[in-house]
């Protein structure tokens, strides 16, 4: 049995050979092509440049061309490994933003005129990172902080308290992408994620781009950010429980509200490193062999029955669109 058909076989099997290919060295070759749903089209990425394609009211499908946002270029270090993880995460989100703005324009009829502006994205890029914190820090703290209270942990310095909060920090993810599924036009959203990803495997597989050839291959792909921030809310919880202890232990503030305050904030700061370290062990494992990828991938892949729903001809259509808009020469 080769490397890659060791992976998940069963899962694999059922997919076909598209998902069989999931862990093998394509990940990493010049096909290799990344992108995202948007309002009623996928925006597709292609090294440094990206496409968005989007259905219209008329049923026509407009295709924007540009360049990607970066910030590589601002200093040789922002490329280093263990550090360019943070930025290609705030990268990403930078330009997903500015592809959904174009998008809701298009779709509904504003011609993409209005570009979001400079000081809107950063307000915008905060207040997602803002409402992100909040929602996958501080909630789950405050909860592991009552079960505290009712005696069934132990306090911040303890082992018991952040496997509470990874437990509900996990929780409330899924539970926040299952109740968002549920809203009809997160739906289509969802189903253009599924275009996108089974657009790329018919790409990465040498196919001739049509919803014919698409629509056979899997809706799920390894690569997808829904499985990147997965593996990074893990790598937070195994992190906060090795390095938050040992942080009380050099200084911990004296007073209950305080301490809590300085546990949280180390927590928001640390995110930092835990987005640049994921980063990289999702590299090394799409290069590397199938027992990480057992581990890593599986939970991702998984969690995609949710974030991607099976696609109509004319979705594929559309991301078949962009995925030509961002390798066309």
């Amino acid at each position: 049995m080769s490397r890659t058909d060791s992976c998940f076989p069963g899962f694999f099997r059922s997919c076909g050979k598209a998902a069989r290919m999931a862990l093998s060295p394509v990940l990493m070759a010049a096909r290799s092509v990344g992108g995202q749903a948007v309002v009623e089209g996928v925006m597709m990425r292609n090294g440094d440049r990206l496409a968005i394609a989007v259905r219209k009211p008329d049923g026509s499908i407009t295709l924007e061309k540009r360049e990607w946002f970066t910030f590589s270029h601002l200093s040789p270090l922002m490329r280093k490994p263990f550090v360019r993880g943070f930025f290609v995460l705030i990268e990403t989100l930078v330009n997903g933003i500015k592809s959904l703005n174009f998008s809701t324009q298009v779709a509904t009829e504003g011609d993409g005129e209005e570009e979001i502006k400079p000081w809107q994205m950063a307000l915008t890029v905060a207040l997602s990172i803002a409402l992100a914190l909040g929602l996958f820090v501080v909630v789950p703290h405050l909860f592991s902080l009552g079960v505290e209270a009712l005696g069934f942990g132990g306090d911040t310095s303890s082992l018991s308290f952040h496997a509470w909060d990874g437990l509900f920090k996990l929780s409330i993810f899924v539970a926040y992408i299952w109740a968002i599924s549920r809203i009809p036009d997160i739906k289509r959203v969802f189903q253009y994620h599924g275009a996108e990803h089974k657009t790329i495997w018919a790409y990465e597989e040498g196919q001739e781009l049509s919803p014919g050839t698409a629509r056979p291959f899997s809706r799920l792909h390894p690569r997808c950010g829904t499985a990147f921030l997965l593996f990074v809310l893990t790598l937070s919880i195994l992190l906060h429980a090795l390095l938050i202890p040992l942080l009380l232990a050099i200084y911990a503030p004296e007073g209950a509200v305080f301490r809590q305050m300085y546990v949280v904030f180390a927590k928001f700061f640390m995110m930092i490193p835990v987005s640049a370290i994921a980063y990289e062990l999702i590299k090394y494992t799409g290069q590397k062999g199938a027992r990480l990828c057992r581990v890593l991938c599986w939970p991702g892949l998984m969690l995609q029955y949710l974030t991607t729903k099976e696609p109509d001809d004319s979705q594929l259509e559309v991301a078949i669109a962009a995925l030509n808009g961002a390798v066309d020469n």
